[in-house]
């Protein structure tokens, strides 16, 4: 296979296990690429990418800035502070008005679900799903199973827990699906709560105990607590962060306790003392910065991808 099924990456939903590979095979020469002392590649060269950020974001819209001048991409960046979004311009408006631009591809992250699929369904570009409310972040996923992978080698039969604030987390739903793709064993571990009704309809198993979950599992990946998603705030959903922290807070207590070494993500930001400490974020046992680092190899691999299918 040397091009994606798929002209868009929309969600992991709809992409095979073969566009896994390929963009994980991608994402390891571009790696080898990125730690040269000559970080730079022409492979985009001549490419205008827009980023549009309709939400805030730290790392993934840097990251994918990052990618984007690593291949050597023309860029626009775009927010909607201070858009025409504010005067009530449509989204699809404003898409078209950025394309008649001459603009090749479009990362964007958007508030709505599903509004990628929307957008793809009406402007002719090729769209990149930089996160849509709580549905899907493919490329945080991908850069996840790919540090895995760097980690522990073939996923087939390993078992990752994903742990925290399961129903506000777009992170969540994407890594569940392309870690069942690449054949691993997945839980959700978290406060009755948190964990969405039906969620097992994904093949994932469910557990609302901490410690059990980590003696059970290979990796534990840590989600925070979206507050900012959770409109009613926290009281219906657990006490207090406190109490969150005592039951589904991971610490060196919890750690030492297991009969072997695991592995430790974190798709960031951080709460740190809520859902991880300090001490074990920053610890031999955590990749979060490893997944960082991925991040952009991933995100190269995408775009140089998709360019293929434009």
């Amino acid at each position: 296979m040397t091009q994606l099924s798929s002209r868009h990456l929309t969600g992991i939903r709809g992409l095979k296990r073969e566009d896994l590979e390929l963009i994980f095979k991608t994402a390891t020469e571009f790696k080898e690429v990125i730690n040269r002392p000559i970080k730079k590649v022409p492979s985009l060269r001549d490419i205008t990418i827009a980023n549009l950020f309709f939400e805030n974001s730290t790392r993934t819209r840097l990251s994918f800035e990052l990618a984007e001048k690593r291949l050597s991409a023309d860029i626009i960046n775009f927010s909607t502070n201070g858009s025409s979004v504010k005067k009530g311009e449509t989204l699809v408006d404003t898409v078209n008005n950025i394309l008649a631009m001459k603009v090749d591809l479009v990362v964007m992250r958007h508030p709505h679900p599903g509004a990628h699929q929307f957008l793809a369904n009406k402007v002719d570009t090729v769209i990149v799903n930089a996160g849509d409310g709580t549905h899907e972040h493919p490329t945080q996923a991908l850069l996840d199973a790919f540090s895995m992978r760097e980690r522990l080698g073939d996923l087939e039969g390993k078992k990752v827990a994903i742990i925290g604030d399961i129903r506000h987390s777009r992170v969540a739903l994407s890594n569940i699906l392309s870690l069942k793709l690449l054949g691993a064993e997945v839980r959700v571990c978290g406060p009755k709560t948190l964990i969405p009704k039906h969620i097992n309809d994904l093949g994932v198993s469910v557990s609302h105990d901490l410690d059990e979950t980590l003696m059970w599992c290979d990796v534990a990946n840590m989600l925070r607590i979206q507050l900012e998603r959770q409109d009613q705030g926290i009281v219906p959903y657990f006490p207090s962060l406190r109490e969150y922290a005592r039951q589904f807070g991971l610490n060196m207590e919890r750690l030492n306790k297991l009969d072997r070494s695991i592995t430790i993500m974190h798709p960031g930001p951080i709460n740190r003392g809520v859902e991880i400490t300090s001490e074990v974020a920053d610890s031999e046992h955590s990749i979060i910065l490893e997944q960082v680092e991925n991040g952009v190899a991933i995100r190269m691999a995408v775009l140089y991808l998709l360019s293929a299918n434009r």
